[in-house]
């Protein structure tokens, strides 16, 4: 699937790869406009897709890397590693959270059904359906998945 990356987010792109020397593959940026209004400050963040194996390097050593893109873009930073199959993709978008396994249905729609710990469903959904939202963004993007339903 093409994605088209807006100018901010190339920018964003340019400027973290240049910080962490990993490859980020996609970028999504979510603003005030993205959240409720209760959520409008806590929701300004940037979420990268990492090149599968850079995840370490774009953390780097205790965080470090993600906390100095953080205070360039004056913004939080979310990081997910790119997968080769759907059904990993979303498992690692859910990240932390524990995911068992992913089944992607497609009928009228697509959806991908993650078995989540129960322990874990709060951390997949995130305050405000911040963590799933992201999820579900990358998935439409990169997999044309149209939901994401935790079981």
């Amino acid at each position: 699937m093409r994605v088209t990356l807006s100018d901010t987010a190339r920018q964003y792109i340019a400027l973290f790869e240049d910080e962490t020397g990993a490859t980020a593959r996609d970028c999504v940026v979510f603003d005030a406009a993205d959240a409720g209004e209760d959520d409008a400050k806590t929701d300004e963040r940037v979420v990268f897709l990492v090149k599968s194996g850079d995840m370490g390097r774009a953390i780097g050593s205790g965080g470090e890397n993600v906390r100095k893109v953080e205070a360039q873009l004056g913004k939080d930073v979310t990081l997910v590693e790119d997968a080769d199959t759907a059904e990993n993709f979303v498992a690692n978008a859910l990240a932390p959270a524990a995911v068992y396994n992913v089944t992607v249905s497609e009928d009228d729609e697509t959806v991908a059904y993650a078995e989540v710990d129960s322990a874990d469903t709060g951390v997949a959904i995130g305050e405000g359906g911040r963590n799933i939202l992201a999820a579900e963004k990358l998935a439409k993007r990169h997999y044309d998945i149209d939901d994401i339903q935790l079981t």
